[in-house]
């Protein structure tokens, strides 16, 4: 990958819907080695896919939660049941394997504190073998972005 894939991709991460045409504008390349090179992204799997950034706020999910789970135990086993079942849950927007005193962070969105009480109390609860569950309510958010920073 070189700085032009580069530019390509941080062009498209800002805006994924632009036509072809207006990418090769912006990045300064003729249309066709513009589309040549997105094509290539996405054959290598560089580019997994486009979506759309939605408001959650506006969808009916006003609340972002970072819950920090520690695992009782490290074993093969908890850990890929944890694992498993934390890809079920829909609440769950990511999750992270961390160094330090948590083993996880997870990203989560609900309706509501009831929401959230029953997300605790239903999903991650019956996961079973969590020694601790921390948790951090966002109040208000700084920056969002998905755009990769430049390199070099």
């Amino acid at each position: 990958m070189d700085s032009k894939d580069r530019q390509i991709i941080r062009v498209l991460q800002a805006n994924g819907r632009m036509t072809n045409q207006d990418l090769a504008e912006a990045v300064s390349l003729s249309p066709s080695p513009c589309l040549r090179r997105v094509r290539n992204l996405e054959a290598a799997g560089v580019i997994r896919g486009y979506s759309a950034d939605v408001d959650a706020r506006a969808y009916g999910l006003p609340i972002t939660v970072f819950v920090r789970v520690k695992l009782e135990r490290h074993n093969e086993e908890d850990v890929k049941n944890f694992e498993r079942r934390v890809h079920m849950i829909d609440e769950v927007l990511e999750c992270h394997i961390l160094t330090g005193a948590t083993d996880y962070q997870l990203r989560v969105v609900v309706a509501d504190l009831d929401a959230y009480e029953d997300f605790i109390r239903n999903r991650i609860h019956p996961i079973g073998g969590i020694a601790s569950i921390d948790t951090s309510f966002v109040y208000s958010t700084v920056k969002n972005t998905s755009v990769f920073p430049r390199l070099g």
